[in-house]
């Protein structure tokens, strides 16, 4: 590492730079793309590297994506070439097996040439909602190959100096199921690298290529010693740690996963051997899935104000053995690796270091994007629509505060679609949408609550398609410090009799996951879709008396729990 020969309030000015160009890159896909997973959801991630396939700037979008992106944009510079690439052109590959995190994700990378000289790249990542596959929305929760799960894509050129690959569009466009969208989120996507390669050259104008270069390496010099001086911090040892998935949709037995995280002076190693096999089911891990889950709970305990750029993940060494579930290699199906998988890792990485920083980690969180995915032919325009949709859950409560209630999973950090859109958009209603009492585990701190809605559907005679790939899960939410678990819960039996709901997609009974794949719903029936709550912090019996008559009061603890789990005696 070289030191630092540019002033610090300079590299804080081009960090900052850095960072609104991929700010604006997302601003534009929120303005101009087609579906809500982009314009309400935020699921996408907008990236800036240099010509050697370094990451230099980044917004705070999707961190599995962030991370993968790592990947995808290094790997897809080996496999083509930098010098394949003229001025004008973009990439698009979605191939989970070459740095993706799961095959609906599909990034576009553009390099960026100023006065001819090669500068770098800015990439886009994100979700499409349709891909095509056996399931509408791509999700197919029984996958047991990745041809099932939707189109794959290599790196190709879809636009050869700024001239659209027709062909290559006809190609996708015909094995997707909304073709439409998928023309509008794609331009989208394309559209917010144009942006960014025009502020990119304003930059290389004002301070000049060759300094831009060098400053960028001097940023992310930075952040690697930063980075390192966190990890030194951190009592050298080797810590370990064990959980599992409670099946992974098509065999029905518990899958594990074992982490073991070795602090050597200022350096991470990260190894998930003995984790098993990969599985017939979607629920493996990408590589880059992996490194995205281990990367965001290191980035979770320690310094947020670290600029984010490749300089912050060198310190950390990853391993994952091909072949596992951390690691899955073709041809085995995915999809649910990026969204349920993922924050399971994340929270096995923060578990393991517990022991070492225990005032910085949070106990679980609810764990599950509860991904709610459902298509057919709209009663009013007939034409074909798809979705998906995200739902949120509880966080684990912290040393000094409650979780946080009804939050997308931290490996997304995404919103999902407001009720308002939803039904504009779709031929759903939503009768209820509401936090669910007790579902955050008891404790000093108080794990925050998963979500209730409940959805009837108003199509005609056009019945809708619903793939769900939900975690959550047979086992218990972790607590923290004596903090109480809480399992999940489906409604009693008093709402099952008052709301008629054929389907229970996402609502869990006695812990027990559901899954589907294509279920048929016909006009009139009603969708129950609840998610998790999280881990408590400490001993419930040490919890402050003005906090729970507050929760109380706002109907998040029923009597009935505060007398039997925090001992109230009102």
């Amino acid at each position: 590492m070289s030191t630092t020969t540019i002033d610090p309030v300079t590299l804080t000015i081009l960090n900052n730079a850095y960072v609104n160009v991929c700010r604006e890159m997302g601003i534009t896909m929120i303005r101009t793309a087609f579906s809500p997973i982009f314009n309400e959801g935020l699921d996408f991630s907008c990236v800036l590297f240099d010509r050697r396939g370094n990451m230099i700037g980044q917004a705070e979008f999707c961190p599995a994506q962030l991370a993968a992106s790592l990947f995808i944009v290094r790997w897809t510079l080996e496999e083509l070439g930098v010098d394949s690439f003229e001025p004008g052109d973009v990439v698009l590959h979605n191939d989970p097996y070459r740095g993706g995190a799961h095959i609906p994700e599909h990034s576009v990378i553009r390099p960026v040439f100023h006065e001819g000289e090669l500068f770098g790249f800015v990439a886009n990542v994100g979700h499409l909602a349709e891909i095509g596959g056996k399931a509408v929305g791509s999700f197919a929760a029984d996958a047991t190959e990745v041809f099932q799960e939707g189109l794959r894509i290599p790196p190709v050129k879809i636009v050869r100096r700024d001239e659209p690959n027709l062909e290559l569009w006809k190609l996708i466009m015909a094995n997707h199921r909304t073709p439409r969208n998928t023309w509008g989120d794609l331009n989208a996507q394309i559209g917010s690298l144009r942006v960014a390669e025009r502020r990119v050259v304003e930059l290389c104008d004002r301070y000049g290529r060759e300094f831009l270069e060098r400053a960028s390496d001097e940023l992310m010099d930075y952040s690697e010693r930063w980075m390192r001086a966190e990890i030194e911090a951190i009592p050298d040892g080797v810590y370990e740690f064990t959980d599992y998935m409670e099946d992974d949709g098509v065999v029905p037995e518990r899958v594990k996963l074992h982490v073991t995280v070795n602090v050597v002076g200022d350096r991470l190693i990260v190894d998930w051997t003995g984790t098993d096999p990969q599985v017939r089911g979607p629920i493996n891990a990408t590589y880059g899935v992996t490194s995205g889950a281990t990367y965001n709970a290191i980035f979770h305990v320690t310094d947020s104000r670290i600029p984010k750029n490749s300089g912050a993940y060198r310190p950390i060494s990853i391993i994952a053995p091909p072949g596992t579930v951390a690691n899955v290699v073709y041809p085995g199906p995915s999809v649910g690796g990026n969204t349920e998988t993922h924050p399971k890792l994340a929270d096995m990485v923060v578990g393991a270091l517990a022991p070492a920083l225990p005032k910085r980690v949070a106990a679980a969180e609810g764990g599950t994007a509860c991904n709610f995915l459902f298509g057919g032919f709209h009663p009013k325009t007939g034409d074909y629509y798809a979705n998906y949709h995200l739902e949120g859950c509880g966080w684990g409560a912290k040393d000094y505060d409650d979780g946080n209630d009804a939050i997308i999973v931290t490996n997304g950090n995404c919103r999902n679609t407001p009720v308002e859109i939803f039904e504009t958009r779709y031929p759903l209603r939503v009768l209820e949408y509401s936090l669910i009492p007790d579902s955050g585990g008891a404790g000093r701190m108080r794990g925050g609550l998963g979500t209730r809605r409940i959805m009837r559907v108003e199509a005609g005679e056009g019945d809708l398609q619903r793939a769900l790939r939900p975690h959550q899960a047979r086992l218990r939410r972790v607590g923290s410090r004596g903090g109480r678990d809480r399992r999940p819960r489906r409604g009693d039996g008093e709402e099952e009799g008052r709301h008629r709901v054929p389907h229970v997609l996402g609502g869990l009974r006695d812990c027990v996951a559901v899954k589907f794949t294509n279920c048929v719903l016909k006009e009139g029936d009603e969708v129950l879709l609840e998610s998790p709550g999280g881990g408590g912090y400490g001993a419930a019996g040490e919890r402050d008396a003005e906090r729970l008559r507050r929760d109380l009061f706002e109907g998040f603890v029923s009597e009935r729990a505060a007398r039997e789990l925090y001992g109230w005696q009102g």
